[in-house]
């Protein structure tokens, strides 16, 4: 009798620890990408109808696992009496996950699993009503998962969806997530690379091709220096003007001059330049200094991920300009870093 009372308990013990190990595997396709897919494909409708199952999947496994487990417990307690069988049923609780999870249980497990799928599809549809019952908590499958907690998870998942999105989609979502925490400062012309005109500059014919020669549709106009920009010229303005009749930089220029600072976020900026119909705003620092200007061009190619050089430019990159520059200034032979 102990010998039939050992090999029943081993065989409940093995058919538990089956059961424990059987998972389903989840598509990896949304449930809406799913539904859109299962209007050309019976594959797809299949697929679909399979994955809302398999939360119902999920609980009716737990529950044939807790009466197996309740099984090989009171088997236990028969076989090996009261002391030695509660311990032993401690020791179970614990240890069969990880037992669970051993490949010589585990592999066989998942095979029976897809084997048996189908029909336990068919049975958790007659007992849909009893295992929404048995649910002690709400189910939790990939699909709600499918959410994102910061910016940087969902330009990593755009960054490997290279087989639905193409290069510059990817591109161009990346560049739409990351505008937002860009600066003015890291988009800007920096001064050291800014044209600009005096305002008692004459705008005779030798003046206007030198200015149509470097590229630029408008000009800040200054006093003394760029730190006292008094207004705009716009160059293609000037192409309507009377030659033979110079006039100064100051009374052709708009005199109005919209300023924004370095450390002012894109986003803020490009409602400016909405709001204000301009394109061209002088940037400032905290001494309202004029460390730069900013266009809209500017802007919106940080926002598209991409460069918009017309005709008239002459370099493509401007800030690229600065840096390389940059690098004669206060470079004297003996010169030392701090």
């Amino acid at each position: 009798m102990f010998t039939f009372l050992v090999i029943v308990t081993v065989l409940v013990l093995v058919g538990f620890l089956t059961v424990a190990a059987m998972r389903p595997e989840y598509s990896h396709f949304s449930v809406s990408e799913l539904s859109r897919r299962a209007k050309a494909s019976k594959e797809y409708a299949y697929e679909l109808d399979r994955q809302k199952r398999l939360g119902d999947i999920e609980t009716f496994l737990r529950t044939i696992s807790a009466i197996l487990f309740l099984a090989v417990v009171l088997l236990l307690i028969v076989t090996f009496g009261w002391l030695a069988g509660v311990i032993a049923a401690v020791f179970l609780a614990i240890l069969y996950p990880a037992l669970a999870r051993i490949k010589l249980i585990k592999t066989p497990a998942l095979r029976l699993y897809d084997a048996w799928e189908p029909r336990l599809l068919k049975i958790v549809a007659k007992l849909h009503g009893l295992l929404e019952f048995l649910h002690d908590a709400p189910f939790y499958g990939p699909e709600q998962y499918r959410r994102f907690d910061s910016r940087d998870e969902l330009a990593e998942l755009i960054e490997n969806s290279r087989d639905v999105l193409s290069d510059d989609e990817r591109k161009l979502m990346s560049t739409a997530l990351a505008f937002k925490s860009k600066t003015v400062e890291s988009v800007m012309t920096p001064r050291n690379v800014v044209d600009f005109i005096k305002k008692e500059e004459f705008l005779g014919p030798l003046v206007l091709s030198e200015l149509s020669a470097l590229g630029h549709s408008r000009l800040p106009v200054v006093d003394k220096d760029l730190n006292q920009v008094v207004g705009i010229l716009h160059l293609r303005d000037m192409l309507s003007l009377d030659n033979k009749r110079s006039v100064t930089a100051e009374k052709a220029m708009e005199p109005k001059v919209y300023y924004i600072h370095h450390n002012d976020t894109l986003e803020h900026t490009l409602a400016a330049f909405l709001k204000t119909r301009h394109h061209l705003f002088v940037v400032i620092n905290d001494q309202r200094e004029t460390v730069g200007i900013i266009t809209l061009e500017d802007v919106i190619e940080t926002l598209i991920g991409r460069r918009i050089v017309d005709e008239d430019d002459i370099h493509a990159d401007l800030r690229a300009v600065a840096t390389q520059e940059g690098r004669k200034n206060n470079s004297v032979a003996e010169h030392v870093d701090l």
